[in-house]
């Protein structure tokens, strides 16, 4: 399975960004899908997790009402929209793909993802 984040770049606080991550490999809908992010000097923390089927999914309370997770699964993509972006929002994110076998829900913790992208960087400046 290999995951492949674009999307990233440096904005301005207040502006918004689309991340992809394209799927390779695996059955990509009967997956959950999540968002990760390290900033500089922090450990990786969650961000969002999407289920299977792009009807449910599960925020960090810091970006709830901000940032919006979508899936296509015809096109084995995961998407995050990023919106009114704050400087705390930086860091690269990460996409990750669940480890088998599915569970058809939201999950939340890292070791529930076995398949991770390269990542990909975002810079917001104040």
């Amino acid at each position: 399975v290999q995951l492949v984040e674009s999307g990233g770049g440096l904005v301005q606080a207040g502006a918004s960004l689309r991340l992809s991550c394209k799927s390779y490999g695996r059955t990509f809908g009967d997956y959950a899908m999540a968002w990760f992010r390290q900033a500089p000097g922090k450990q990786r923390e969650f961000v969002v997790s999407i289920n299977w089927s792009g009807d449910d999914t599960y925020y960090a309370d810091s970006v709830k009402g901000r940032f919006t997770c979508s899936r296509d699964n015809a096109k084995d993509t995961v998407y995050l929209q990023l919106t009114k972006m704050i400087p705390e929002d930086t860091g690269v994110y990460y996409c990750a793909s669940e480890r088998y076998p599915p569970t058809y829900r939201t999950l939340d913790l890292e070791q529930q993802y076995a398949h991770w992208g390269q990542g990909t960087q975002v810079t917001v400046s104040s």
